[in-house]
């Protein structure tokens, strides 16, 4: 028998005139094919092209917004060369990728480092370290709070932790597919590596830079290995901390020159040297100063004005507070806390020590603050110590006068003794909206006053305009210093010795990039005796400092102020 086998016939073609809806499913079928064969490597090649881009702009792209420019961008990262370097090396397949997405993790860190080091250096003038600057976290948010409100603040959260986790994640991808370019095109991109390997040699060698600051050959991962510097710099602050001349001076011996005194050491929140000095700040200013001298020595005080550079800008008052009170330079979170676990003597201590009652007079405290009893305050008045019963002015919480005024009443009109007095003041605080204004002292009261003036324009309009922002930061520092001067005037007498200074100068937003960081400080006494013991120092007359005035570290003043108060009498 034979066997017969049958092929099924192949199905005919429709006529032209037939129907070709009567096969959808194969037509369509047959289009889907057709547009995945023709766009598909299209998309492929796109995303291979934006994944390049990100990992390029990523590593090339500067950690300062002063040097975002098209110049900025021009470096070669020796990242990108170390990395396609392994993944030519690495030609098995998995260990390839999984050092591709080791990698993309290395660099999904070094954009979020330099992504926080670029809002470092809008607010505060400095990089993100860290090591310590973890802890800003929590103010930040209180401003952000106090400045867009609640709901604004958690969406800003929102968003940072999604660009995290989204770098995080995107960066191995794009290196995954950098890695598989790479493995196609060997030939190619070994002979591109070399040339740019020589390039970046070359550029490092003599120093080639696209901008100032701006290094062609560049290399970022100096910013994930910083333990080394925090160890240095943790051994620097110990011996620092631990030099202290001062630390064992009995109390008959410390501030001699200045007993029977109320010393009032005030700051002023971001009162830097831009404010006196800036085209845009001094026609308002400088006259608050001026005259305020002109008033002052009518009514017989004298004054001695000089500058001290902050370790801070922008922000961290408490660093700057720090500094000025302990003699330590303390220009970050980890010195602060290594400070504030210390017996360092501070200059509210030493008066304690010679039998002043020491006060912290402090309306930015609005919760518990244990750093305080490093200080050595004899009785700290917070927020909710000051009975202040009128609206918020954001995050300065209440008036400086009023807050003047709440000190004046609750220790220099009740005390037995001489009074040394710190007080942070702080309605020039950012976001610098709204402003209060002046009024008589005898109407503050309990503050309630001040609903009448709280503004209805919301702190969030200042800060989308850019004028308005500095235009609020200079009125607000003519407020507060307004109100030191009307203070001597209306409660000073013989017996009222008044520091005050700048703790830093205002964010680069207000200043713009490359700012000093001095700030000015001045004296104010009506005992000629006082200001004889700082004639050395070479300060100015009067409450406004020239540009030629002496300029101290920060840390300098604690032992220049006890030495020249001491016996010796030398400042």
């Amino acid at each position: 028998m034979s066997v017969l086998t049958h092929r099924p016939s192949r199905p005919e073609r429709p006529l032209a005139g037939d129907d070709a809806g009567d096969r959808p499913a194969e037509s369509a079928g047959a289009g889907r094919r057709t547009w995945r064969a023709v766009a598909g490597p299209v998309v492929s090649r796109v995303v291979t092209v934006l994944a390049v881009l990100l990992i390029l702009v990523v590593l090339v792209a500067p950690n300062d917004p002063a040097r975002l420019t098209p110049l900025g961008f021009v470096r070669i990262p020796a990242e990108l060369l170390q990395a396609v370097a392994l993944i030519l090396v690495l030609r098995a397949v998995r260990p390839r990728r999984f050092a591709a997405l080791a990698i993309g993790l290395v660099f999904g860190v070094l954009a979020v480092l330099k992504g926080f080091d670029l809002g470092f250096h809008a607010v505060f003038a400095r990089p993100f370290e860290p090591a310590s600057d973890w802890s800003l976290f929590r103010p930040a948010v209180e401003f952000l709070t106090g400045s867009i409100g609640r709901s604004g603040a958690i969406l800003a959260v929102i968003g940072v932790a999604a660009l995290v986790v989204a770098l995080l994640v995107l960066l191995p991808l794009a290196t995954l597919r950098l890695a598989r370019l790479v493995s196609r095109h060997r030939t190619a991109a070994t002979r591109s590596t070399l040339v740019l390997v020589a390039a970046w040699v070359a550029c490092a060698a003599v120093g080639a830079q696209a901008m100032p600051g701006v290094p062609v050959a560049a290399s970022d991962y100096g910013r994930l290995v910083q333990v080394g510097d925090a160890v240095s710099d943790h051994r620097a602050f110990l011996a620092e901390n631990s030099a202290d001349a001062f630390r064992d001076t009995p109390g008959d011996r410390l501030l001699t020159a200045l007993h029977g005194k109320d010393v009032v050491l005030a700051f002023v929140e971001s009162y830097g040297r831009d404010a006196i000095e800036d085209p845009e700040f001094a026609p308002t200013v400088r006259p608050v100063l001026d005259e305020g001298s002109r008033a002052l020595a009518a009514g017989g005080y004298g004054a001695r004005s000089g500058f001290l550079t902050s370790p801070t800008a922008g922000g961290g008052s408490w660093l700057a507070h720090a500094t000025l009170l302990s003699g330590v330079w303390i220009n970050n979170q980890r010195r602060y806390r290594n400070l504030v676990a210390s017996e360092r003597l501070t200059l509210n201590g030493a008066f304690r020590r010679a039998d002043w009652r020491s006060v912290g007079v402090m309306p930015g405290v609005i919760r518990d603050w244990p750093e305080g009893g490093f200080y050595g305050y004899d009785k700290l008045y917070a927020r909710a110590d000051l009975g202040y019963e009128g609206p918020e002015f954001t995050l300065s919480t209440m008036p400086d006068q009023y807050t003047l005024s709440a000190f004046q009443r609750l220790e220099r009109a009740t005390a037995a003794g001489p009074v040394m007095a710190e007080i942070p003041l702080a309605s020039s605080h950012a976001p610098w909206a709204p402003v209060p204004r002046m009024i008589g002292w005898d109407e503050i009261g309990d503050g309630a006053v001040y609903r009448q003036m709280d503004s209805s324009d919301p702190p969030r309009s200042a800060l989308r305009d850019g004028k308005r922002l500095r235009a609020g930061y200079r009125d607000s520092i003519a407020y507060s210093l307004t109100s030191l001067i009307s203070y001597v005037r209306r409660y000073g007498d013989d017996d009222l010795v008044l520091v005050f200074l700048g703790d830093h100068q205002p964010t680069p937003i207000v200043t713009g990039p490359n700012a000093s960081r001095d700030v000015p400080i001045t004296i104010v006494t009506r005992d000629r005796a006082v200001l004889d013991r700082i004639s050395g120092w070479g300060w100015q007359d009067g409450l406004r400092p020239g540009p030629d005035a002496p300029v101290w570290p920060m840390n300098a003043f604690r032992d220049r102020f006890l030495t020249a108060f001491g016996p010796t009498g030398s400042g």
